[in-house]
């Protein structure tokens, strides 16, 4: 039965290539995603590295860590997602009139959604980001006249679709 502490005499590099593709599994099965879990095997390398006193970490000990960490990412996205949508339902409020008519809440995210990404990502940093324009020009790494225009066109292309749905 071969031992799961590597010797002190095996190399970082021999440990990794024979234990690191199941580390990388077991982070990804525990993640959300593929970058969550390099992220998550990254932090629980050294954090095990460093328990273990700089030397070669048991598996387990890698394991238990990789476990820890990827619960410790997921409850901090959610409560993230949690906080960003408050915000975003908070500010909605006073931008979104309460409609009762669901079909032109869904026409008006529509139109939002179909302004092409620049546009739409100056719209969403000055209304519901309350950023002035040259926090955003600055932001976007462009021009404080090129955030300006794309905010004015935004709004025109909302107010031309709009429109044309008689809303």
């Amino acid at each position: 039965m071969q031992s799961s502490f590597p010797s002190q005499t095996t190399s970082w590099h021999q440990w990794w290539q024979s234990e690191g593709g199941v580390f990388f599994l077991y982070a990804r099965q525990q993640t959300r995603s593929e970058a969550d879990a390099k992220d998550v095997l990254q932090d629980a390398l050294i954090e095990a590295w460093r328990k273990s006193g700089n030397a070669l970490p048991e598996k387990a000990i890698v394991f238990a860590t990789i476990r820890r960490r990827a619960i410790d990412l997921g409850r901090s996205t959610d409560r993230r997602s949690r906080r960003e949508n408050e915000v975003a339902t908070d500010r909605a409020e006073w931008f979104m009139p309460d409609f009762a008519d669901f079909d032109t809440h869904q026409r008006i995210s529509e139109a939002i959604a179909g302004l092409s990404p620049d546009v739409r990502e100056v719209l969403v940093l000055r209304i519901w980001g309350d950023l002035t324009f040259p926090a955003i020009a600055q932001l976007m790494d462009t021009p404080v006249a090129t955030a300006t225009s794309r905010y004015r066109y935004a709004l025109e292309q909302l107010r031309e679709t709009l429109t044309e749905l008689k809303i």
